[in-house]
């Protein structure tokens, strides 16, 4: 069987195994670049190139799992020229939830703050830590002052979670939404192409 590698954003981690894991693909390896790259998304392509080079020879495929991740299709032009796929969409928020759903909702209430399972765990690190929220809690005002909602769309039925996003809405003084999207689209791209012969 043709050997594969996933490169992976850290903040899909522990999904991507959870779908190895249920599909049991030991031909299947992944490596993970550092989630906050998405502090500076600027940096993604060239590190997702270094990886991709690093690889090279060492297994028959390569899939990238990275939406465009705020790159403004830069990163699309490095996986172009290195002959290489993605997960489709925007961002994790637009294939979790999948196309349409998110584009509903971003219709709906275009002030809306989007929490992943990853994001949920990490929120006093990667929300109130980097914007300094926790040495400045009157910053939260300029930060999420447009914003009306927080929707969480959750990975897995984790109610300790579930309440951890409850309190970021509350923290952040706006409307909560729960959307139990499971791994949507990232599950059937990663299927579709790992199971490609």
């Amino acid at each position: 069987m043709a050997s594969v590698l996933i490169i992976a954003c850290g903040a899909l981690a522990r999904e991507i195994k959870a779908v190895i894991g249920a599909n049991r693909w030991a031909h299947v390896s992944v490596q993970c670049l550092p989630a906050d790259l998405h502090n500076r998304p600027e940096k993604i392509p060239a590190a997702v190139r270094a990886k991709l080079r690093a690889a090279a020879g060492r297994f028959d495929r390569v899939f990238v799992a990275y939406a465009d991740c705020g790159t403004g299709g830069m990163l699309d032009q490095v996986l172009a020229e290195e002959g290489v796929e993605r997960l489709p969409g925007a961002h994790c928020y637009e294939f979790y939830g999948g196309s349409a759903v998110f584009h509903a909702l971003a219709d709906a209430e275009p002030g809306t703050f989007y929490l992943t399972d990853f994001l949920v765990r990490h929120f006093e690190r990667l929300v109130v830590g980097e914007l300094g929220l926790d040495r400045h809690p009157e910053l939260a005002e300029m930060y999420f002052g447009n914003y009306r909602k927080l929707v969480y769309m959750s990975q897995l039925d984790d109610p300790g979670l579930l309440e951890k996003a409850r309190a970021a809405a509350a923290r952040l003084g706006l409307e909560f939404e729960h959307l139990r999207t499971g791994y949507g689209d990232m599950e059937n791209r990663l299927i579709r192409f790992v199971e490609r012969t």
